[in-house]
């Protein structure tokens, strides 16, 4: 019988059980990596001296890298809570409370990221000084800290207190009880155990990416005046749910509540780019609702983010430790939005209201309201609240200190009727409770953030609701298809005439559902699409995935132009909405408006882009042209040089080789559809010249042209940290 039992769980995701050794080792914990296990059955209930608790792993091998296939590879705070709570390794006189504590193995950079990462994610701000100096009133710091305490049993830990840690250097390292491990190559360990050895390779493999626990179908969102999106019920372990979260929906504008795990299969689900949303409201930073943040920066400009100023500064902390940059850094990524705590914040005529509530770090609910010729419309989002018996402890503890009370507006506004209410009722210590709100005067009142059914008697309170299910409060009173198609028109033909536009404005806006072909390959093409929803693949004759479009490209264009059938396979992956244009119109247009040179231009410099890894998702088709009109042509003689150092640009290869070198040192060659020059955005990497290897042709752009889209800076910093540990 085997004495190492390796279990693969899911894409880069493995288990190894070392029984005798009283060893679980989880191999690779990207976001949600607790659902997988709970799913393979690794997690499970069980009773031990009359205890119920749950079984699974007591240490966590980290990833060599932060990123696999630009998610992240390493999301350590729900696996460590399953371990300290719901295996009971902290809580006092537990059967698994055996001195032993949960164990982080890998590289020095990613235990660092990881401890810090964690420790902002129990406490989030952890002092007077940190909430002072991130805006909070002198006269609320001292609740704010009771509150924080209550949370915390008294006291802020250091994360090493109740985690151990292996650095995993060169040679057999000794975990516990006789095993060892050894790093042969980045991301690939060996254990060994009694003469027995094992491999895991945390590498994701060609066609591999982390997969999400749920699979989502695919809905067809309709835009409103004012609408609310539930796009998420469940929480943390749910393993048939997404956690919770919202959708607004405003003036045909898309509004993001929280950022969970499985943000993006949600977005997709939903047909929602990107580059569709107009901001992002956040509660907290528990990974629950945080995870999915760093998936979000993978656009072309700065998100919008929303939030008052304490939960900023507790997110900043997190978010910075987990991708191991300085909070400076992160301004290039999100475009901060401060609200003001407990009143209400007009955002383009969407009134919000973010209350402070009690919680382990900084978190708050939210309001929502607008006024329309009927009335207040409203939306109450309560993510992560505590029970009134909490929070009159809370209040009955701070009686007489002062007169006014953040508990005390806290349950005012949890209680405030609304159109329509979502409700945390994961109970315990820190959510909240159904039977709170059983006088409740909302019109309608939706049960969340719990894996658990309804009992009969929270039935009587509130209700689930369906993923994709939409309250719509506010009926859209103009086409907001149609104001998009214009918005799009327009940024990729600013030259057309007005009359034109109008002309192919009043063509149809039709709609496919997923994995229905818009344009076949080799098929005579009567019409272009201007994609203005949802997902479009285009793969060739052997179904090779070429590249991935969204709202405002226009699919079928270079072959309509030339009067050919497609060159490729266009597959709507989404419901996706588009404007249909016939092709023969396009042409008669892009004639008389003499955009062909311009067009062709555009296409074989974009299609070259698009080549390269740097710029393959996240990237619209405006931003596209303009770095488009931005590229110089290069022209290299083999054996010569260029001095990075003096040269603030970014070089895109189309053909040659070239060597890049720090001082005599050589470091890599980059080839066709790679690129080099990323030091000169970021005070990190070595390299300060290159040498032609042969004749050379690349494509410059100014570096600050990319380091103004997010995707393209984070993507340029992970492969100069890759390159610098190789």
């Amino acid at each position: 019988m085997s004495l190492i039992c390796k279990v693969n769980i899911s894409p880069g995701v493995f288990m190894v059980d070392i029984a005798a050794a009283n060893l679980r080792v989880l191999c690779g914990c990207p976001p949600d990596c607790v659902k997988h296990l709970i799913k393979a059955g690794v997690i499970h209930s069980v009773e031990t001296n009359g205890v119920v608790h749950e079984t699974g792993p007591n240490a966590i091998l980290l990833s060599d890298f932060i990123l696999q296939k630009e998610s992240f590879a390493n999301m350590a705070e729900f696996p460590v809570l399953q371990m300290l709570y719901r295996q009971g390794m902290l809580i006092p006189g537990h059967p698994n409370n055996t001195g032993i504590k949960p164990l982080l193995i890998g590289n020095q950079q990613q235990i660092d990221a990881q401890l810090n990462y964690i420790y902002r994610g129990n406490y989030g701000l952890i002092s007077p000084e940190e909430m002072l100096e991130a805006g909070a009133r002198p006269e609320d710091v001292d609740e704010l800290m009771s509150i924080k305490l209550k949370f915390a049993f008294g006291r802020i830990s250091d994360s090493k207190e109740f985690l151990d840690t292996l650095i995993v250097h060169q040679g057999p390292q000794n975990i516990r009880n006789g095993v060892t491990i050894e790093r042969l190559f980045n991301n690939l360990f060996e254990f060994q155990y009694q003469g027995e050895r094992v491999q895991v390779n945390l590498n994701l493999k060609e066609g591999e990416k982390y997969l999400p626990p749920v699979s989502l179908e695919s809905h067809a969102i309709d835009l409103a005046d004012f609408a609310v999106i539930h796009s998420g019920e469940g929480d943390g372990w749910d393993i048939h749910r997404t956690a919770m979260s919202s959708i607004i929906v405003y003036q045909g504008q898309i509004y993001l509540i929280d950022a969970g795990p499985s943000v993006m299969s949600v977005l997709r689900a939903l047909g929602i780019g990107l580059n569709e949303i107009a901001g992002l409201f956040h509660t907290h930073s528990h990974d629950d609702h945080f995870a999915g943040l760093p998936d979000l920066i993978r656009s072309d400009r700065r998100l919008k983010y929303y939030a008052t100023p304490l939960v900023k500064a507790s997110v900043i902390k997190k978010l910075c430790a987990l991708m191991s940059i300085d909070e400076s850094e992160l301004n290039h990524y999100l475009d901060f939005q401060d609200l003001k705590t407990n009143a209400w914040n007009d955002i383009n005529g969407l009134e919000v209201k973010p209350v402070i509530s009690p919680h382990p770090v900084e978190t708050t609910i939210f309001q929502f309201r607008t006024l329309t010729s009927s009335g207040l419309k409203s939306y109450t989002h309560l993510a992560d609240i505590a029970s009134l018996e909490l929070i009159d402890e809370l209040i009955d503890k701070k009686e007489g200190t002062s007169n006014f009370s953040l508990c005390q507006e806290a349950k005012s506004a949890y209680l405030e009727a609304a159109d329509i209410k979502k409700i945390d009722i994961g109970g315990g210590l820190i959510h909240g409770v159904a039977t709170d709100f059983s006088a409740d005067q909302s019109a309608k009142m939706i049960l969340a953030h719990t894996a658990l059914p309804l009992t009969p008697e929270e039935k009587c309170i509130g209700e689930n609701v369906l993923f994709a299910s939409v309250d719509v409060l506010v009926p859209a009173q103009k086409n907001y298809e149609l104001a998009l198609a214009t918005q799009y028109l327009v940024e990729l033909y600013p030259q057309l005439a007005s009359q034109d536009l109008e002309r192919l404005l009043s063509n149809p806006i039709v709609r496919f559902s997923p994995k229905e072909c818009m344009l076949p390959i080799g098929i005579e093409q009567e019409s272009i699409y201007l994609i203005l929803r949802g997902y479009v693949e285009l793969s060739d004759d052997q179904d090779k995935i070429k590249a991935t479009f969204s709202a405002g490209t226009v699919a079928g264009e270079l072959a309509a132009l030339l009067n050919k059938s497609a060159f490729y396979n266009h597959i709507a992956t989404s419901y996706v909405s588009a404007l249909k244009i016939p092709a023969k119109l396009y042409r008669e247009i892009v004639d008389k408006n003499n955009l062909y040179p311009d067009i062709f231009d555009t296409q074989e410099k974009r299609l070259f882009l698009l080549s390269s890894w740097l710029f393959e998702d996240g990237i619209s088709y405006a931003t596209l042209n303009h770095l488009v009109n931005s590229l110089e042509r290069v022209e290299l003689d083999r054996g010569s040089r260029l001095d990075l150092a003096k040269r603030q640009s970014i070089y895109l290869v189309q053909k040659g080789a070239v060597d890049i070198y720090s001082g005599s040192h050589f470091l890599k060659t980059v080839g066709p559809h790679q690129f080099f020059g990323e030091e000169s955005i970021f005070t990190e990497g070595s390299a300060d010249h290159a040498l032609m290897g042969q004749d050379t042709t690349c494509y410059r752009l100014d570096a600050s042209c990319l380091a103004q889209i997010p995707v393209c800076r984070w993507k340029l910093l992970q492969i100069l940290r890759r390159d610098s540990a190789i």
